[in-house]
């Protein structure tokens, strides 16, 4: 029989409740709940996490790494919906419509995850009110965000759509004008919705001009204000 091992990112829910601000909104017994029907999983970078159109059976907390959440479209092109950090909680559109995943998942970087079992989770939705009100926020504040994606992707040029796109990685993400780009150039291209070529243009453009400085996956972004204006003006 394999062995199962647990990391120190992912102990005991008990634990976890100190970095998933939701979690705390759970007593005692009922994290140990939920800590009694969950398992954690070691994935290498460029591993598939969850596959579009497979059955869903659990929700995935990231406890290490990074992983990019993505639509497979038509002709195998990808569109990369946001990016995961730790301790964010993935597959609520599953929960209450079909029992399948309508995205992908994939490791960026060696990541470690949580899978918490989907019937355990709506049995907390239930019996917790305060914790089911804090979930549909969560879940309210990613569909806003996915309305602030459409419109950046279907009415901004593409120099907007890239502007947009770093300042994500910067504000969002890595949380630093100055980061270690863990993306690819053809994701980049995939999270902003064009042409690897042209992704690879637009960020030599901004680089020539001043705006950013790339080194292989090193980037600097050294006039943000530049750069926000370009995402303001589209």
């Amino acid at each position: 029989m394999a062995k199962f091992t647990k990391t120190d990112h992912c102990i005991n829910c008990l634990d976890c409740n100190k970095n998933l601000p939701l979690l705390q909104l759970l007593s005692p017994s009922e994290l140990e709940e939920l800590n009694a029907s969950r398992f954690e999983v070691k994935f290498k970078a460029g591993e598939t996490i969850f596959k579009q159109g497979t059955s869903a059976t659990h929700l995935l907390i990231l406890t290490s790494g990074l992983a990019k959440f993505y639509v497979e479209g038509v002709q195998e092109k990808q569109l990369i919906i946001k990016i995961i950090k730790p301790w964010e909680i993935v597959g609520q559109a599953s929960l209450y419509f079909d029992n399948r995943h309508h995205y992908s998942v994939a490791a960026l970087v060696d990541c470690t995850a949580c899978f918490i079992e989907i019937e355990s989770f709506k049995k907390m939705i239930r019996q917790n009110s305060d914790f089911a009100e804090e979930f549909i926020k969560k879940c309210t504040q990613k569909g806003i965000y996915s309305f602030e994606k459409m419109v950046s992707l279907s009415q901004k040029q593409m120099h907007g759509r890239i502007a947009d796109g770093l300042l994500y990685l910067s504000d969002r993400i890595y949380e630093s004008d100055s980061f270690l780009l863990h993306l690819s150039r053809q994701d980049i291209a995939d999270l902003t919705g064009m042409s690897k070529d042209s992704a690879i243009r637009i960020l030599k453009e901004f680089h020539h001009e001043g705006i950013i400085e790339l080194d292989g996956r090193k980037l600097n972004i050294i006039n943000s204000e530049q750069l926000e204006r370009i995402s303001e003006t589209g």
